[in-house]
């Protein structure tokens, strides 16, 4: 991993391969180890991969009070020391709340935008308050009990089962996350501000990968969102839940491979007609 000073924290990020870059992000109390078996495949096919450990998770260090614009933010100082411009973002859960801030801020850097069990739309109240229940919960409990019982209900419990050392993996990384950047994380979702406008007015194309079994993204928000965009690449997998990467993960490397390929050749024809 390289890291970059970004307002005098350590950010980390890999850069493998060249081509087409595509940035993938990962979602809560996860880091950029969750894509290392995911992006061999892009590697293969020609494309640059760039994976980034968003503040407070994996070699990334907390940045207290964090936003999500502040993780865009981080992720933009990444893609400029890199000096990378434009770029495909495929970001999961809580990453493409970063990467649809990241596709407000910084528009003219992206193009194309891929939401992996995703969505636009700002937590509801109940939603705050699940959230600084957890909150509460870390704080009396720590870290360590509270990825233990969140990360299994990301999955599809017939995956779950067959697949205990995959579980027992991500908990055992999670577990050592410090519980004030999970509590920072946590908190910033909860405030993080409502993108549906974002995802409207974006002019370069939005990849929506849903699962079907999917408990964390509500169905109406999966269905209503994959009318805002323009352009629109909507993929369901019927036996996925929260974690399509690792529970359909042949045919998820194949969406967001041929997503890259459309989005590549769609700014190579805007650039010769400009």
């Amino acid at each position: 991993m390289n890291t970059i000073n970004y307002e005098g924290h350590t950010v980390a990020y890999q850069r493998e391969g060249k081509g087409t870059p595509i940035v993938l992000l990962h979602g809560f109390c996860e880091d950029s180890r969750m894509w290392e078996d995911f992006s061999p495949d892009l590697l293969e096919e020609g494309f640059q991969v760039i994976r980034i450990d968003l503040p407070g998770f994996g070699q990334s260090a907390v940045i207290p009070e964090v936003s999500i614009e502040g993780m865009a933010h981080a992720v933009q100082a990444i893609l400029e020391e890199l000096q990378v411009d434009p770029v495909v973002m495929v970001g999961h859960s809580m990453g493409g709340y970063v990467g649809l801030a990241f596709a407000r801020l910084f528009p003219q850097q992206l193009m194309g935008l891929g939401l992996f069990h995703s969505h636009p739309y700002a937590d509801t109240p109940e939603k705050r308050a699940e959230r600084q229940k957890s909150v509460a919960f870390i704080k009396r409990q720590g870290p360590v009990l509270f990825v233990k019982q969140m990360l299994p209900n990301l999955f599809a419990p017939s995956f779950a089962r067959s697949n205990s050392f995959l579980l027992e993996k991500m908990i055992y990384r999670a577990s050592h996350y410090e519980g004030e950047g999970i509590i920072a994380a946590q908190q910033a979702m909860a405030e993080r501000a409502d993108e549906t406008a974002t995802l409207e007015a974006l002019e370069v194309p939005v990849l929506f990968i849903i699962g079907e079994e999917d408990q964390t993204v509500a169905r109406d928000k999966n269905k209503a969102q994959t009318v805002l965009p323009d352009t629109a690449s909507v993929h369901m997998l019927p036996k996925a839940a929260h974690m399509g990467m690792f529970e359909a993960k042949k045919d998820t490397q194949l969406m967001v491979r041929q997503f890259a390929a459309f989005c590549s050749e769609r700014a190579a024809d805007q650039n010769r007609s400009a």
